[in-house]
């Protein structure tokens, strides 16, 4: 720890932020996870056994959000940008070894948001057996947005998740397909890291997941919770 006089080698980023729905307070972001292949139907397209095998999980960096109303930018050393819509859980509350029964006691609320991936990197880290940081991590691969309380919400545990792009629809399920749900995912993490409040966890695609390019128009909808666009610049 540093001494309370000890000064920066330079200005430190800002926390990174999403707004909380109805309200002026901010949600500042300590960690994301995402869980990987939590629809049964996005694995078997993704080339997997759908089976209940135990959940896995990677991380996106908090800077790599885009808030609503902005767009997302087309990253670099990629031609094969691949949408995957979430619904995000936001924690107010964290811990070690959380009970299963407890676990929903943490969720200050919920949002809408995207799991972009450089799928032709993430292909290519698979193949080397490589970290997925390349296709999963990089500048903006968050969309989100805003939170939306409990207390406003509920705890949406089913209700259609979609995606259309210009229109079309590309992504089409429910919240009750997930194979690990909300609580399962919570206490589950909680054995392997110490969830703090403020992460937020993206907890699976449905299947449909497909590649965008510049000037496309993503609309995700998480019935329950939102509907937020975001276009591909």
């Amino acid at each position: 720890m540093s001494s309370p006089d000890a000064a920066y080698v330079f200005e430190p980023a800002p926390v990174p932020t999403l707004p909380v729905s109805g309200s002026q307070a901010l949600f500042p972001v300590h960690r994301i996870y995402c869980v990987g292949r939590n629809f049964a139907e996005h694995a078997i397209e993704m080339g997997h056994d759908p089976g209940r095998e135990p959940p896995f999980f990677f991380q996106k960096n908090p800077d790599t959000l885009v808030p609503a109303g902005a767009d997302f930018p087309y990253p670099p050393e990629t031609s094969d940008v691949h949408h995957e819509i979430e619904m995000v859980v936001a924690l107010g509350s964290g811990g070690d070894n959380i009970a299963l029964d407890k676990a929903l006691d943490c969720v200050f609320g919920y949002a809408v948001g995207l799991d972009m991936t450089r799928r032709d990197l993430q292909a290519e880290a698979k193949k080397l057996g490589r970290p997925w940081e390349v296709g999963k991590a990089f500048e903006n691969s968050a969309p989100c947005g805003p939170i939306h309380p409990v207390a406003n919400v509920g705890h949406p545990a089913y209700g259609a998740i979609w995606l259309t792009v210009n229109g079309e629809l590309r992504q089409n399920g429910d919240l009750d397909q997930m194979i690990w749900k909300v609580p399962e995912m919570i206490a589950y993490l909680s054995r392997l890291f110490t969830l703090k409040p403020g992460d937020l966890i993206f907890s699976g695609t449905p299947a449909g997941v497909g590649a965008i390019v510049r000037g496309d128009v993503m609309v995700a909808h998480v019935d329950g919770v939102d509907e937020v666009t975001f276009k591909v610049s």
